[in-house]
């Protein structure tokens, strides 16, 4: 059980020694670490825990860390993600970088190395959900000008659509927690995704802001209150 205010981190990591080396390091944070030697290994973990933080062995015995990071992010999952390797010239380094991840550490390291990157992917983070949180605040509730271009103009049919989003909008709520409650990362993107599009369609921008900055920061309170805020908004400010 991942003790509370703890990360949770999943190490990607196909030899015995290094896994062992940057688990112990994380750990000493403190943090939670899930320990994978593959990519299967590595998306069985993902489906059943929520992470915090992604370390990703550059190269593993069914793959790359960068088809694991791109196969994660298609299917919706927006975690920091660190890849360790052993190539030291630079030009692997700035694929790496290219593909998404947002540092590289290159092995041997010690490990204030691999704790300092940690912490800062995790500042980062909680940087970017406050950011988005604000944004959620000082989006209108309704936004006639995003409705109308998405409907090419029918403001008829935004009306319409906007009653229908209003009916859904209590089940979505429902969803969502449950999919949290459960750690069901794959339900919630699928919610959420499914919600985003709802947004777009009538102008909801309050919600989509807040939606965004769920999607983006599955595990955060912050980002889960103003979801429910903004949810909330929409529903008392029926257009």
């Amino acid at each position: 059980m991942n003790p509370p205010g703890n990360p949770r981190i999943l190490l990607v990591e196909d030899d015995a020694t290094s896994a062992a080396f940057l688990a112990a390091a994380a750990e000493a944070l403190p943090a939670t670490v899930d320990v994978a030697g593959s990519l299967a290994a590595a998306y069985a973990a993902v489906e059943s825990n929520r992470h915090d933080v992604w370390l990703f062995d550059a190269n593993l015995p069914d793959g790359s860390g960068i088809e694991l990071l791109d196969s994660l992010r298609a299917r919706g999952h927006h975690v920091p993600a660190i890849a360790h390797t052993a190539a030291h010239d630079s030009a692997a380094r700035d694929a790496l970088i290219e593909a998404g991840f947002d540092d590289v550490l290159v092995k041997p390291l010690g490990a204030a190395r691999l704790q300092d990157a940690i912490r800062r992917v995790l500042g980062s983070r909680v940087e970017d959900v406050v950011a988005a949180s604000d944004a959620y605040r000082a989006s209108p509730v309704w936004d006639d000008a995003v409705a109308a271009a998405a409907l090419k103009g029918s403001l008829g049919n935004v009306q319409a659509l906007r009653k229908l989003c209003l009916g859904e909008l209590p089940r979505a709520r429902d969803d969502v927690a449950a999919a949290i409650r459960d750690g069901d990362l794959e339900s919630l993107n699928r919610v959420l995704h499914k919600l985003r599009a709802s947004c777009g369609f009538v102008g909801a921008s309050r919600l989509d802001a807040a939606v965004r900055a769920l999607q983006a920061a599955p595990t955060s309170g912050v980002a889960l209150d103003g979801f429910n805020d903004s949810l909330q908004d929409t529903l008392s400010s029926p257009d």
